[in-house]
């Protein structure tokens, strides 16, 4: 009787340890992948990275359809791109880039609003330091689970970053059209000149393909694109640049 009562404890002792690993497990899974995040935001700190999420599932599409296919993607340091487009972009996207801490919540509850209206979740609201975090790790679907792990990263990029170096990084990574990705690949591709001599008026287009670029890409003369790049020019001596 008193083995069977052992081995009876035993196996509740065994069984509570599976309960507990059950609830613990995904902790540490959802641990490890933030400890993985953060990691790679302190390696780009000082080094660059050589392709991001975003790029990966872009090319993976493109390579479906031409397994040939390659991206359009050339480094520029900061020092190298338009102070126009740094402005653009900050005009267009995150006005208040240089005062956030990666999360601009008047923006969010904006678009946590229009959501509810829509009853759907259309984006909007994320700042550059958020577009960044989705770019570099996370996909193009809209959620909100997503929307958490995109604003956690926008934290740990502004706890180790600079807001330069964000900057830097975002206008070497964002996407500008179909496999064109980086100001100076979308300088040449749309200009034909450097991301160093792009002009107002094409800075400023440039920033306002951003939201939809492979659209615009293919609807260049649209009335909206138009008067967004106008409205935007006018907002750009304005912009704060880090």
């Amino acid at each position: 009787m008193s083995k069977g009562g052992k081995g009876g404890k035993g196996g509740k002792a065994g069984g509570r340890r599976w309960i507990k690993w059950l609830f613990l497990g995904p902790l540490l899974i959802i641990a490890l992948v933030q400890l993985y995040f953060f990691l790679m935001i302190c390696w780009w700190v000082w080094f660059n990275p050589s392709s991001t999420s975003m790029m990966n599932e872009q090319l993976a599409l493109m390579r479906a359809k031409n397994p040939k296919a390659v991206l359009q993607q050339q480094w520029v340091p900061y020092e190298r791109i338009s102070e126009n487009l740094k402005r653009a972009v900050i005009a267009s996207e995150d006005a208040n880039f240089s005062e956030h801490d990666g999360v601009d919540w008047e923006a969010l509850q904006k678009a946590y609003e229009r959501n509810n209206r829509r009853h759907k979740v259309v984006g909007g609201g994320s700042t550059i330091t958020q577009q960044l975090a989705k770019n570099l790790f996370l996909s193009g679907s809209r959620s909100y689970l997503r929307k958490g792990q995109e604003m956690i990263i926008a934290f740990m990029l502004e706890t180790v970053m600079s807001k330069q170096r964000i900057l830097e990084i975002y206008l070497n990574v964002a996407e500008f059209g179909r496999g064109i990705f980086g100001a100076e690949a979308a300088s040449r591709y749309y200009y034909r000149t450097s991301a160093a001599k792009l002009g107002v008026a094409q800075a400023a287009k440039l920033a306002v393909m951003l939201p939809n670029p492979r659209y615009y890409d293919r609807h260049r003369s649209s009335s909206y694109l138009a008067r967004r790049t106008t409205l935007i020019v006018n907002r750009m001596s304005s912009a704060e640049l880090p």
